[in-house]
């Protein structure tokens, strides 16, 4: 590490500096402690404004974008979210690699019989970002679909969609033993569909649950009729080790750090010369059971 950085601290700070902007946020932080000529260029504006997105002035306040540097402006933007396109998506950058995140509100979202009052209703919790997050009532077509530019969304980066929520009152009814089915992919081409649970579905005291159960394993049990919840675990797992195999699990929701719950619906990829649009869906028509109880944020995009 010494003779590394003897040799590196004989190179002009600006050289430094721009070896430096071809790693990443956090290899320059890392190399930031080899040596104080290192620490100067790796700190440096010309390093963290390659790090930030094209367009980060309109993303910041005028006076705080003239008064900070490149890094505090990296930092500010990957430390909170920041709300865009009239406060129905917002925005921030993953710390690490500084790699674009988006998330939908429900606002910016597809939600079937949304605006009938009978079946959803728009509501104001201070736990959320957005002015107004969607509540479900009661329906038995479930159905929200979402859109987002590639243009918006850092090239070269393999995404994961997830569904951003909470239960009403603690918990909701309809969701605990059925499959909604989640698809994420290009518009135009057919979508990547997976089946995921919104309720937790586990019972540690009669042995049934979901967990590990793959997607055929899902579709074949609703096809056949079958109470999904009355198949013992040790008698599914048996009848599907070939399709878990395939790595084709069900997911269930995991619970996040700010109170919300979140379930992955997919993954995509960004190529270079991507130009398209994703399209993402979750829905369950086919039961014909009422659904009620889960609280809506949005729909959050962010690198793997």
């Amino acid at each position: 590490m010494r003779l590394f950085a003897s040799r590196f601290d004989t190179l002009p700070e600006d050289c430094i500096s721009k070896v430096i902007s071809h790693t990443s946020p956090r290899d320059a932080c890392v190399v930031a402690s080899v040596s104080k000529t290192v620490k100067s260029a790796a700190q440096s504006d010309l390093v963290w404004e390659i790090f930030l997105p094209s367009e980060y002035s309109s993303l910041v306040v005028a006076r705080s974008a003239n008064l900070l540097s490149k890094k505090e402006i990296f930092l500010s933007l990957a430390n909170d979210s920041v709300l865009i396109e009239d406060g129905k998506k917002s925005f921030w950058l993953e710390k690490a690699s500084g790699k674009k995140c988006f998330m939908l509100s429900a606002m910016d979202l597809t939600i079937i019989w949304g605006d009938a009052p009978a079946y959803w209703q728009w509501i104001t919790v201070p736990e959320s970002k957005f002015e107004k997050v969607a509540e479900l009532r009661n329906v038995c077509w479930f159905e929200i679909r979402g859109k987002i530019s590639c243009g918006m969304l850092s090239k070269g980066t393999h995404y994961s969609v997830y569904v951003v929520y909470k239960t009403a009152y603690g918990r909701s009814y309809g969701f605990d033993s059925v499959p909604v089915e989640a698809g994420v992919g290009f518009v135009g081409k057919e979508a990547t569909k997976k089946s995921v649970f919104l309720e937790s579905g586990v019972d540690s005291r009669s042995g049934f649950g979901y967990s590990g159960i793959s997607h055929a394993a899902v579709s074949r049990a609703f096809r056949m009729r079958r109470p999904w919840l009355r198949v013992p675990r040790e008698e599914e797992e048996e009848e599907v080790e070939g399709e878990r195999e395939r790595g084709s699990n069900v997911e269930g929701p995991k619970e996040r750090v700010d109170g919300w719950s979140e379930v992955e619906l997919g993954r995509f990829f960004i190529d270079n010369g991507c130009c398209d649009e994703i399209e993402i869906s979750l829905m369950e028509t086919q039961n014909g059971n009422w659904k009620s109880g889960l609280i809506i944020q949005g729909i959050e995009i962010r690198p793997v």
